[in-house]
């Protein structure tokens, strides 16, 4: 689920206001390209090689959740620098559907069951890999949410990596999967704790944590929105969004590391029952950058 791939950087890593703006205003100017699917409008993903190349039968259709009474937004932020491995909350740790983001929880268990057999990645897993983080590229995810067993394969994995409250989606509904901020915590912990120090718990092996974290580095430039507006220039991460049919409603989310003076941060900020994409964006910003602020100064 991203925005289309001809929005340069520049008018994505601005200011964070500016930056909602252009990118959201461009992806409202491309409604009329989503798909109905059952109960939920999906984007359409940024594939290689052309958005015209791609499937749309992927991520939480036939949505029947009830209609939000309001906005919710829940960030959660975790200092790599500390001690500590308890984020801190801002909002209630509730459920949220993950969309698109569940895409690197999809990597790390593909990449978990590979070790578990001794292997790296075939050629044509990591050609599918690479364009689902860099691009949210949702044909190819179709195809490694069936490779990794689906929802039994993802919560197998996610045991391990020690997520408490994330439940694969129904059937092929990857995008419905729901998540917590806290176990989106969690997981980018299992991928990016080592990264500044040699000792790790991390189920993931080396190779594999260093896989994740390239790709959420190397991601198009049209997904330069959601927490990499705390950071402007290092960051990593991964957004998802959809649109409700039922509600017209926007889920909004977005998960990384970022770097500020010279200090790492991860960040979950997830949100639903936002009126548009534009206001989804500005609101899961905002957020983020309390959650690294008031991280700041614990």
């Amino acid at each position: 689920m991203s925005y289309p791939r001809h929005i340069p950087r520049s008018k994505c890593v601005s200011r964070a206001s500016s930056r909602a703006g252009a990118c959201a205003g461009v992806l409202l100017a491309s409604v009329t390209a989503l798909v109905s699917l059952g109960g939920m409008h999906v984007a359409p993903a940024v594939a290689a090689p052309s958005p015209s190349a791609q499937s749309h039968a992927t991520a939480g259709v036939n949505a029947t959740k009830q209609r939000p009474s309001k906005v919710r937004v829940t960030a959660a932020a975790l200092s790599l620098d500390g001690g500590s491995r308890k984020p801190l909350l801002d909002g209630e740790d509730a459920p949220y559907d993950t969309a698109s983001i569940v895409k690197v929880d999809i990597l790390a268990t593909l990449l978990l069951q590979a070790q578990d057999k001794g292997r790296h990645l075939t050629a044509p897993e990591r050609a599918l890999a690479e364009p689902m983080i860099r691009n949210s590229d949702n044909a190819a995810t179709n195809t490694l949410w069936r490779e990794i067993g689906g929802a039994s394969g993802l919560g197998e994995a996610n045991k391990r990596i020690g997520l408490t409250s994330t439940k694969g989606g129904p059937g092929t509904k990857w995008g419905l999967t729901q998540t917590t901020a806290s176990d989106q915590i969690r997981l980018l912990f299992s991928v990016f704790d080592g990264a500044t120090k040699p000792k790790t718990d991390s189920p993931l092996n080396t190779d594999s944590r260093a896989y994740i974290r390239t790709l959420m580095t190397r991601v198009a430039d049209d997904q330069a929105w959601g927490v990499s507006a705390v950071s402007r220039s290092d960051y990593a991460l991964k957004n998802g969004w959809l649109q409700r049919t039922t509600t017209g409603l926007w889920d909004v989310n977005s998960v990384g590391r970022v770097t500020v003076d010279g200090h790492h941060y991860l960040v979950a900020v997830l949100s639903d029952g936002n009126v548009s994409m534009r206001d989804g964006v500005s609101a899961v910003e905002r957020a983020a950058g309390r959650a690294v602020t008031a991280t700041t100064r614990t």
